[in-house]
């Protein structure tokens, strides 16, 4: 458990196995999970961004004898490169030399994977708003944006706080079967498998520099996203020739404008959905995206879900 870290981070996949050990205990196995929660360094306390204060009783490097798991949690990255973690990293790295089974991370305690060498060409996520520092940082790791948690050989990463809890869950089942990790899930009041959304819903545009021509584009945009967009009457709304303008404009944001376009008419979708009761079909037909069979298609493609399922799951509640 590394600093800077939501509460959620530790707990959620720690409540996880011990409610799957209660319930193991209980069938009369003796097959559970030992957990022990173990500082990076040599304090014994850490502080969640909640202010709620965590007792280790020992280090990382304390724990003697076979690990089965290591989960390692943590949002403070500026801790990468503090000197009192450096034996922490070391320890991470020889893991997977010692026949540690599983070694995953939670939220940004991927960025500590990354470090100690255990992500170099695997496949790997983080939280979504972590993900361009992730892939920046170490070229090295398949990057993966979208997944809620990812399994690669031994190593095992989730995205954003809650993932941490699916990621717990998928190790139980995978230890005791579809049963037990029902169980447990439903004891937490959680999902086993979130129906529908297996990827992380961040924002699907990047934000791009004031002076580039998506930024110069989009208020306009925004107000014409029922109409048909298409390169001409972009580059027109600019002058720009239409072959100057898709140029700049890959160069500056490294997509083509068609593409840019979807991606903004989704997000525009995804914000009637959050905010309004529109009817789908309205809503379809307000940011451009053909009728609601291809709006459907859209957000499979995209989101992985439909509109009407990302509704359910995110419109505000007056």
């Amino acid at each position: 458990m590394m600093s800077g870290n939501l509460l959620l981070n530790i707990a959620g996949p720690a409540d996880v196995f011990n409610y799957a050990d209660k319930l193991l205990r209980l069938s009369g196995s003796s097959r559970g999970y030992d957990v022990t929660i173990v500082s990076p360094t040599r304090k014994s306390k850490t502080i969640c961004t909640s202010g709620i204060e965590i007792a280790c009783k020992h280090s990382a490097m304390d724990i003697k004898g076979p690990i089965d798991t290591v989960l390692v949690a943590g949002n403070d990255l500026s801790k990468l490169e503090d000197p009192e973690y450096a034996a922490f990293f070391s320890w991470l790295s020889t893991l997977e030399k010692q026949n540690t089974r599983r070694i995953g991370s939670v939220c940004g305690g991927a960025f500590a994977l990354a470090k100690a060498g255990l992500l170099n060409g695997r496949r790997a996520t983080t939280h979504w708003d972590l993900c361009p520092r992730l892939k920046n940082g170490y070229p090295l790791v398949k990057v993966d944006a979208n997944a809620f948690y990812t399994q690669d050989g031994p190593i095992y990463t989730s995205g954003g706080v809650t993932s941490g809890v699916d990621l717990a869950l998928a190790l139980v089942e995978q230890d005791h079967g579809k049963e037990v990790a029902v169980e447990v899930a439903r004891k937490l009041v959680v999902f086993l498998s979130r129906p529908g959304f297996q990827v992380q819903f961040g924002h699907l545009l990047p934000v791009f520099e004031t002076a580039s021509i998506a930024e110069k584009l989009r208020p306009w945009l925004s107000e014409h996203m029922h109409e048909q967009l298409d390169v001409v009457r972009l580059a027109t709304h600019l002058s720009m020739s239409p072959r100057n303008f898709t140029r700049v404009f890959h160069k500056q944001t490294g997509v083509p404008p068609a593409k840019y376009i979807e991606k903004l008419r989704i997000e525009s979708a995804r914000k009637y959905l959050e905010d309004t009761d529109f009817s789908l079909e309205h809503i379809a037909e307000r940011c451009g995206l053909g009728g609601l069979v291809s709006m459907r298609r859209t957000f499979l493609r995209h989101l992985m879900t439909t509109p009407s399922e990302y509704r359910r799951a995110f419109q505000k509640i007056e």
